[in-house]
C-alpha cells in the first residue's frame, strides 16, 4: 500500500489488505472509499472482510463501486457528497487508484480550477488527459461537438501570436487561422520601462487587440483551460473545443504575484510598485519623483523572468533622476537578486559596474523576496549563503520596486506539452515541439534558453512560421532560430547599453561598433529604443515585415 495525496483531506492507493488496516490507522486516516467492485481481481479480498477490519479500529468504510472506464455523472456526485460528509482525512482505493482520483477531480470540477485538479492528480502520479472534457464540463460528459476547426491555431494574441499569423499570411495568404485569447488590450510591454521612467505615457503602450488581428485570422475570444495533443484539440471554458492541424502555443508567461505574502494587498501603495504591470508603471515614476530621501529597494527574482534587464533598467533611470534632482546622496539604492551575477553575459557586465558605482547601489546577490509588509514598509528576503544554506534577512524602505516571480501558464504546466519545469518542450532550433511535430512553440512559454524578450520573439516568429509551411508541404528546409535575443538597459536618461546575444551568451550585434557599441552605454541605442523599436514592433513585427528577421533555412 502506497498512499498518494491528492488534498491534505484525501489520499488514493491500490487494492489494500485488512493486514493494511493498523498502518491506515497510523496515517490517522478516520474514512476509507472503496470504489473498486468486489470480484474484479482473483486476489482481491472482498470489501466486506476490509470494512469489518476497518470498523474494529473505528474507520469507517463506504462502498462506491465504478467499473473501470465507466464512471457516470452520478458516481462523480456521490463521491463528492461522502467527501463531504465522511470524517475526514480520507483514503479511497481502487486496483490502481485512478477511478478513485477520477472520481475526486470529477467531483471538484464545480469548485476547482481545472489545472489545480490536474496538477494534484499528476504529483500523485495519475494522468487525467481523457477526463479533461468532463472536468472542464463541470465533472458532466460533454457533448461531442467541435465548435471549430482550423488548419492552424495560435494561442496568444501577443507579439509571438499576432507575429507568426503575419508572417504566415505573408507566406500563404490563404491559410485557415485562428488566434485564441481572452483579452481585450494588446500591450507594448517593452515600452513600460519607459513609462516608469517619464519618458513615455501609459496610453502609447496600449492598442486593442482587434485592430491588430491581420485581416483573415479568426479571433476566437476565449480562455484555454487545456490540450488533448492525442486529438489535435484545444479545449476552451465552457468545454468548446477548437480543433487544428496544427497548433502554435505562446500564451506567454504567468507573473505570480501571489506567490510572495502581502504584495497583491499593497501594489500600488504604501511604496510598492512594478513596471510588470501596465497600471503601475506610471506609480513607479511618481514615486521616484517624490523620493527625496530615505532607502529605496528593487528585486529580481529567480529565473526565468520576461526581459531579465527589466529589474535593473527601473532602478538605474530612478538613480539618473535623483542624480539630476540633486537627492541621490540621501537615498540609499538596494538591488536584491535572487541571481549570483549582475548580467548573464560577461562582456556587457563592466559597462554596468560603472553605473553600480556612479549610482553607489549595494548589490545583494542571492536574495530571494518572500515576503513584504507594506504598511510597516519591510521586506523579507531568503539568502542563500556559502554552503548552500539558507537565512532570512529584512530590510525596510520607502520605495519598492518589485519583479514577481514566473512561470508558465497552469494549462501549459500541466499539459502533455510540457517539460519537467512546465515550459512548452521544443526544439531550440525549429521551435517545434520535441515529440509532436505537429505542434510549435516560442514566446516567453518556451523552453528555450535564450532571453524571454520581445526581440527574441521576432526572431523566432519568421522561423515558425516558415517550419509549419515545411511541416504543411509547402516549402522545403527547415528554418533555425539561433537564440538571438536583446536587453536595451537603459542606464541613464539618454544612453543605453544594447546587449544583444545568441544561444550560450555569445555577443551577436546587430550595428557596426562605429554607430553602436553594445558594450558601451550609447545615445545611439537610446534613439534607438525611444524612436524606432516601437514602430518596428507595430509596424513591421506584428504585420509580417521581417525587417532583420529574415530566418535562415537549412537545406533539405
Amino acid at each position: 500500500m502506497e498512499p498518494h495525496p491528492l488534498t491534505p483531506y484525501l489520499s488514493v492507493t491500490a487494492q489494500i489488505q485488512p493486514g493494511d488496516l493498523p498502518a491506515i490507522q497510523a496515517m490517522g486516516v478516520k474514512s476509507i472509499i472503496c470504489n473498486r467492485p468486489d470480484g474484479e481481481g482473483p486476489d482481491q479480498p472482498p470489501s466486506d472482510a476490509i470494512a469489518q477490519a476497518a470498523d474494529e479500529l473505528g474507520i469507517v468504510l463506504r462502498y462506491l463501486p465504478v467499473v473501470s472506464g465507466k464512471i457516470s455523472d452520478e458516481d462523480a456526485q456521490t463521491f463528492g457528497v461522502l467527501m463531504q460528509t465522511l470524517p475526514k482525512p480520507a483514503l479511497a482505493y481502487c486496483s490502481s487508484g485512478m477511478r478513485s482520483t477520477t472520481l475526486w477531480a470529477l467531483s471538484q470540477a464545480a469548485v476547482r480550477p481545472l489545472p489545480q485538479i490536474l496538477e494534484a492528480a499528476k504529483s500523485a502520479g495519475f494522468d487525467l488527459k481523457d477526463s479533461v472534457r468532463s472536468i472542464s464540463n463541470g465533472g458532466k460528459k460533454p457533448v461531442e461537438v467541435t465548435d471549430s476547426s482550423h488548419q492552424v491555431v495560435i494561442i496568444g494574441g501577443g507579439a509571438a501570436g499576432i507575429g507568426v499569423a503575419a508572417s504566415l499570411l505573408a507566406r500563404a495568404p490563404d491559410l485557415d487561422i485562428s488566434i485564441i485569447d481572452p483579452a481585450d488590450v494588446h500591450y507594448y510591454q517593452p515600452g513600460w520601462t519607459m513609462v516608469g521612467a517619464g519618458v513615455f505615457e501609459a496610453a502609447s503602450t496600449a492598442r486593442t487587440l482587434a485592430s491588430l488581428i491581420p485581416s483573415g485570422v479568426q479571433w476566437i475570444k476565449a480562455a484555454v483551460v487545456a490540450l488533448e495533443p492525442e486529438r489535435n484539440a484545444v479545449i476552451l471554458e465552457g468545454c468548446r473545443v477548437v480543433t487544428y492541424e496544427q497548433l502554435v502555443v505562446c500564451p506567454g508567461l504567468k507573473l505570480d504575484w501571489d506567490a510572495i505574502p502581502g504584495l497583491t494587498e499593497t501594489l500600488g501603495r504604501n511604496g510598492v510598485t512594478s513596471n510588470y504591470r501596465f497600471d503601475l508603471a506610471p506609480y513607479t515614476w511618481e514615486l521616484t519623483q517624490r523620493m527625496k530621501g530615505g532607502r529605496a529597494l528593487f528585486t529580481q527574482p529567480p529565473m526565468p523572468i520576461k526581459c531579465a534587464g527589466a529589474p535593473q533598467k527601473a532602478m538605474y533611470l530612478s538613480c539618473d533622476h535623483w542624480l539630476r534632482s540633486g537627492v541621490l546622496k540621501d537615498i540609499q539604492v538596494g538591488f536584491y537578486n535572487a541571481g549570483g551575477v549582475l548580467f548573464g553575459v560577461p562582456d556587457y557586465v563592466p559597462a554596468l559596474m560603472e553605473y553600480i558605482a556612479r549610482y553607489d547601489i549595494e548589490l545583494n546577490f542571492s536574495h530571494t523576496l518572500t515576503a513584504i509588509d507594506g504598511p510597516g514598509r519591510s521586506a523579507t528576503f531568503s539568502r542563500t549563503v556559502p554552503g548552500g544554506a539558507k537565512e532570512t534577512v529584512s530590510s525596510d524602505f520607502d520605495m519598492i520596486h518589485v519583479v514577481p516571480p514566473q512561470r508558465s501558464p497552469d494549462f501549459i504546466r500541466v499539459s502533455p506539452l510540457s517539460d519537467a519545469a512546465g515550459w512548452v518542450d521544443v526544439d531550440p532550433a525549429t521551435m517545434r515541439h520535441t515529440t509532436l511535430p505537429n505542434i510549435f512553440g516560442l514566446g516567453d512559454a518556451g523552453n528555450t534558453s535564450n532571453a524571454k524578450t520581445a526581440a527574441a520573439a521576432r526572431k523566432q516568429a519568421p522561423v515558425v512560421a516558415h517550419n509549419i509551411l515545411v511541416t504543411r508541404g509547402k516549402l522545403k528546409g527547415d528554418a533555425h532560430y539561433d537564440g538571438y535575443g536583446s536587453c536595451p538597459l537603459t542606464v541613464e536618461r539618454g544612453k543605453i547599453v544594447l546587449t544583444e546575444f545568441l544561444y550560450g551568451g555569445k555577443v551577436s550585434p546587430t550595428f557596426p561598433s562605429w554607430l553602436i557599441d553594445g558594450t558601451r552605454p550609447s545615445r545611439a541605442a537610446w534613439m534607438l529604443k525611444e524612436k524606432v523599436l516601437p514602430a518596428l514592433y507595430w509596424e513591421a513585427m506584428l504585420k509580417g515585415r521581417e525587417w532583420m528577421a529574415k530566418p535562415e533555412t537549412v537545406a533539405a
